[in-house]
């Protein structure tokens, strides 16, 4: 097994706060890695160190000889006077050079010496990557090359980025948050990218249907260490679970021995203490160990939420369009209470305009907006708000309120509140330029919550939040007493908290499905199989002409070994998983499993489409 990067007794801190301490670690080629931890845990630092942009304050990093990387940055920094594609192709490599100098000449007509370029594109051997840049782009959805980054919107600029990363050439790809700002089409499709590249990946995301269905490797960080767990998301969620329940056994057990002990040293006579120091030094040991994961917290959601009376909103006929678009054209719906409603749609199909347009902060073309009298509106924007950096988190909390009324009725200071969130007392002078991105976003739901609202709209409030701080939220909109209407390309977070969907669809019509997004994809699957049927019946040939649609003799072989294949390897599957979930198997047992699994996992996915393909054939 080949190592490409090791790390040994890393440590930072910011200013007085300590972000992890001698943590140790390794990567080895093909590893698909996800890094996890609370916001504000230094995430993003350790990915900043690992990339060469930041320092370690000790420790040291060892990388293969010759390894390439490339980096997405959470905030990533563009050259705003070049057009996407000269960024793209901003490195000095004679390959980039000759294909950004293609790609300018192709897009822009300009064909003067385009015999030339095409020669030292043949020479360079540069048109897998001039075919790979082209389907990158379009599968992000960038389909202006010669747009200036300048004028991008912040989710083209990310989108800019990553498809910089992608294309670079690299052994190892460092990626922080990829999937902001990219819509589910993209998301499933950089899930496929990456799972077929051969290119090893450190990440860090929150999306835990991307972790389940890419990683093969997840790493918690915490301030004293990190655990890493062979396998996905699901089986780090089973693994972590058993790491915890015999650490509670040693710590219970640390605990009983600490309270002998600390009666012992109150009790021990200080003329004798100069013959009891390994006693004393056990004592101390034994104290650290029993405080150990103390320091592991989740946010507490318990706030108070306005009377929502008989009337909640009633949208009628309601249209808009941009530029000449149609966004959407007669829409209505009356909200009932409780509801919870999901928004799924690509990128600028009209989410964020219907939900301005149900808060006032946009009028619709047409149709009008009915709000009940006793509707509190918690408005959480995708782009967030402007904090006065220069603010403490104390002072932004206390322009809002004073005190907070919790769901129990129970008031407490805006002090106490801001520790439900975890900001605890000093933290709560820290100023906000100070925060991490992800407790910047805690700090906004927070605001938003402040003003007990019962009608909830959440424009991508997973972006930026750890997985702790979404399963709390999770479960606090379960059970929210009002409405909640959210917009969100998260889709565990919409199979969790929404029981029905508005589909924007191409056409401008919003198609309101009962259900959440996974039943939505395979509605939308029945669908659109249905769709190729009857379109395949309307080009069908006479019958009596022979179907030119028919096996082979050779594929009907195939079809036969196919399902028994299939089988076997369904099977193989399933001892793999009975293994990686044992307690039996040693660290190099446990990722030779976890390679195989994956393996596995690659080929059937393959054998099951090809069955699919030839079982739309006649026979």
């Amino acid at each position: 097994m080949t190592s490409y990067l090791q790390a040994d007794n890393i440590s930072r801190r910011i200013g007085d706060r300590i972000l992890f301490h001698d943590i140790s670690f390794n990567i080895d080629k093909d590893d698909r890695v996800a890094l996890i931890a609370m916001n504000g845990a230094g995430k993003s630092s350790l990915l900043d160190i690992l990339a060469g942009v930041e320092a370690s304050d000790s420790g040291s990093l060892s990388f293969r000889r010759g390894l390439k990387t490339a980096y997405l940055r959470q905030y990533p920094a563009l050259n705003e006077l070049n057009t996407i594609i000269d960024e793209l192709f901003s490195g000095d490599s004679p390959l980039f050079a000759t294909v950004r100098e293609y790609e300018r000449a192709t897009l822009s007509g300009g064909n003067s010496n385009i015999e030339g370029l095409i020669q030292k594109m043949d020479d360079l051997k540069a048109w897998d990557c001039e075919v790979a840049v082209r389907q990158i782009l379009d599968r992000l959805k960038l389909h202006e090359p010669l747009a200036t980054v300048g004028r991008l919107s912040g989710g083209e600029r990310k989108r800019v980025a990553l498809a910089k990363t992608l294309v670079e050439d690299s052994d190892l790809l460092i990626l922080d948050e990829p999937t902001n700002h990219l819509d589910i089409d993209m998301i499933e499709w950089l899930e496929e990218y990456l799972g077929r590249s051969n290119r090893t990946v450190l990440m860090v995301t929150h999306d835990r249907y991307f972790l389940d269905r890419v990683c093969n490797v997840i790493m918690e960080l915490t301030p004293s260490r990190i655990f890493s767990y062979p396998g996905n998301y699901r089986s780090y969620l089973e693994r972590k679970e058993e790491r915890e329940r015999i650490e509670k056994a040693g710590t219970d057990r640390a605990n009983n021995l600490l309270r002998t002990e600390l009666e012992w040293m109150r009790r021990m006579p200080r003329a004798r203490s100069h013959k009891s120091k390994s006693r004393i030094d056990a004592f101390y040991s034994l104290r650290e160990r029993a405080t150990q994961g103390a320091g592991e917290k989740a946010i507490a959601i318990n706030v108070n939420t306005a009377r929502l009376g008989g009337k909640i909103l009633d949208l009628k006929n309601i249209s808009k369009s941009y530029g000449g678009r149609p966004l959407f054209s007669g829409f209505s719906y009356s909200f009932n209470r409780y509801e919870k409603t999901g928004l799924t749609g690509r990128n600028g199909a009209g989410k964020s305009s219907l939900l301005n347009i149900i808060t006032g902060a946009m009028p619709p073309d047409s149709g009008t907006v009915e709000k009940g009298e006793t509707v509190v509106f918690g408005y959480y924007r995708q782009e967030g708000i402007e904090f006065d950096s220069e603010m403490t988190v104390a002072e932004a909390v206390r322009n809002i309120a004073e005190t907070v009324t919790l769901g129990n009725g129970s008031t407490v200071s805006a002090s106490q509140f801001m520790n439900y969130f975890l900001f605890p007392p000093d933290r709560q002078y820290t100023l906000i330029r100070k925060l991490s991105g992800g407790e910047r976003r805690r700090l906004y739901l927070l605001t938003v919550l402040i003003r007990s609202p019962n009608f909830l709209i959440l424009d991508e409030p997973t972006n930026d939040l750890d997985i702790i701080t979404l399963n709390v939220l999770e479960e606090y909109l379960a059970t929210f007493a009002g409405c909640v209407l959210v917009v969100s390309h998260d889709r565990y977070f919409m199979d969790k908290v929404v029981d029905h969907i508005f589909e924007f669809r191409d056409s401008g019509v919003i198609r309101n499905f009962p259900g959440n997004y996974t039943q939505l994809r395979e509605s939308n699957g029945v669908e659109n199989a249905g769709n190729r049927q009857s379109a395949s019946s309307i080009i069908k040939a006479p019958a009596s002409k022979p179907a030119k649609n028919r096996m082979t003799f050779a594929e009907k072989r195939e079809f036969e070994q196919l399902a028994a294949v299939i089988e076997k390897l369904e099977a193989e599957k399933h001892q793999i998983e009975a293994a990686l979930n044992s307690t039996a198997l040693l660290h190099e047992e446990l990722q030779q499993k976890s390679e195989q699994y994956g393996a596995i996992i690659s080929e059937l996915d393959s054998k099951e489409m090809r069955w699919l393909e030839l079982s739309e054939k006649d026979t």
